[in-house]
């Protein structure tokens, strides 16, 4: 519980005893009361900047060292106790904010069903497209420009808030989301609107709770997943790096599912010629960096449960652009 220790002694020193006690994780915590011949304010100095807790000089009075000794001894329990509280304090409110991670993703698995029912998305498609923007942030991790910015907490946002990506299109008319045929001006302007109402629902929740980073990063990704690196993307037209990276990831990401995806408009093409199509269209459509992280992990990515082997038919120009511009 607590160490009284000289300074001369033979074969090691008390300054360099103390030294070796502080650097082992099961002695370093426990007091050192020094007790010495040697009086000068440099021994004192010494004996503290190699981790002593007290000083007395000989000769010492016996009362003086019992009532030092109880001091630092009731000092080191409180000490113990209070490592034991937050010890406690810790596990408690770990508890409590793992309990909220999960009402969270409560939140985030309801609002995206109730995607789901406006559109011919899947929950397959959902889990496709977190799990693959999960995989993409997780490759861009290891890389020297990003490693610094995507974090563990990163990954494990993108992977809920992309599952938000399309929540604006609730409301939109069926008239228009399952058209068979090529969309007019008019429905291109409603569904382009998909993105403005998505980012004011969930606007409206991060208003009640504006700690929530992950409904932040929905956010981002409901607004921007359909802006282009080159710049002729919507709503707002962003280029380059000033698409937030959450919405960069999520837009490779969107498209590629729905390249493979079956649609009232479009059949379905294979998981190489989607690769080959995103691979064209990067420095253009996608972040050229983020896309060749994708192109490396294509073998590791989630697929379309029916997504075919082989090419299914050539999409026509309108096909494509429609596919890659995110109506679905």
């Amino acid at each position: 519980d607590l160490i009284i220790l000289d300074i001369t002694m033979p074969y090691i020193n008390g300054y360099d005893y103390c030294r070796m006690l502080k650097k082992d994780v099961r002695t370093r915590d426990i007091p050192v009361i020094f007790i010495s011949a040697l009086s000068t304010a440099q021994d004192r100095i010494k004996s503290f900047e190699c981790g002593g807790s007290d000083y007395l000089s000989k000769p010492v009075d016996k009362s003086e060292v019992l009532l030092r000794v109880d001091m630092h001894l009731r000092m080191y329990r409180l000490q113990q106790e209070l490592a034991w509280a937050n010890k406690k304090l810790y596990s408690i409110v770990a508890g409590q904010l793992s309990q909220l991670e999960n009402e969270r993703r409560k939140m985030v698995g309801a609002l995206a069903k109730i995607t789901e029912s406006r559109d011919e998305e899947s929950g397959l498609h959902l889990d496709n497209i977190s799990g693959n923007c999960r995989l993409i942030a997780m490759g861009l991790s290891l890389t020297r420009r990003y490693e610094k910015h995507i974090s563990s907490d990163f990954i494990e946002m993108i992977e809920t808030a992309s599952k938000l990506h399309d929540i604006g299109k609730i409301g939109l008319p069926d008239t228009v989301l399952k058209k068979s045929v090529e969309v007019d001006d008019r429905d291109k302007r409603i569904i382009i609107s998909h993105t403005e109402r998505g980012v004011e629902i969930l606007r409206s929740i991060y208003s009640e709770n504006n700690e929530n980073g992950m409904i932040r990063m929905a956010m981002d990704i409901a607004y921007c997943h359909h802006e282009k690196w080159d710049g002729t993307g919507y709503p707002r037209g962003l280029k380059g790096a000033e698409i937030p990276l959450a919405a960069r990831i999520m837009t490779i990401v969107d498209v590629y599912d729905a390249l493979m995806t079956a649609h009232c408009y479009k059949p379905p093409i294979s998981h190489e010629a989607a690769l080959d199509i995103i691979k064209n269209a990067s420095g253009i459509f996608f972040d050229p960096e983020l896309t060749e992280i994708f192109l490396r992990l294509g073998k590791q990515l989630k697929r379309p449960q029916y997504a075919p082997e082989e090419l299914a038919g050539n999409l026509n120009d309108a096909q494509l652009l429609e596919a890659m511009q995110g109506r679905r």
